[in-house]
C-alpha cells in the first residue's frame, strides 16, 4: 500500500465508521498517546523495564500502525499529501546530511 492509498483508505474508514475526523488538537493528543504506547512496548522489549502480563500481548507493529493511522488522520484533515511531504523530507535530508553521518566517528564500529 502506498502512502496515497493509505491516506485514501483512512479517509474512507473515517467516513464509513468514524462519522468524522476528530479535531486537530484531539488527534494531536491521540498521536501523543499512541507514541507513548510504542515507547512502552520498546522499553519492555529492548529496554530494561520488566514486562507485565498485559504488556506481553502488545505487539510493536500494531502500536506503530496505530501511530501511522492517527498521523494519516492529521495529514488528511490538514491537506498534507504525505507522499510529496516524505519525498521532500528525503531530499532535504540527503542534501543536508550527505556526509554528516558518514563523518561521525561515533557511528563507526
Amino acid at each position: 500500500m502506498t502512502l496515497t492509498e493509505a491516506q485514501k483508505a483512512v479517509d474512507e474508514w473515517i467516513h464509513a465508521y468514524g462519522v468524522r475526523y476528530f479535531d486537530e488538537l484531539t488527534n494531536m493528543a491521540l498521536l501523543t498517546e499512541e507514541v507513548g504506547e510504542v515507547a512502552r512496548v520498546i522499553a519492555r522489549i529492548y529496554g530494561e523495564q520488566s514486562s507485565r502480563e498485559k504488556d506481553q500481548a502488545r505487539e510493536l507493529g500494531e502500536e506503530l500502525a496505530d501511530v501511522l493511522f492517527v498521523l494519516i488522520c492529521l495529514a488528511n484533515q490538514t491537506g498534507v499529501d504525505l507522499t510529496e511531504a516524505f519525498r521532500n523530507t528525503l531530499r532535504k535530508k540527503s542534501e543536508r546530511d550527505a556526509l554528516r553521518h558518514k563523518n561521525n566517528p561515533k557511528l563507526k564500529k
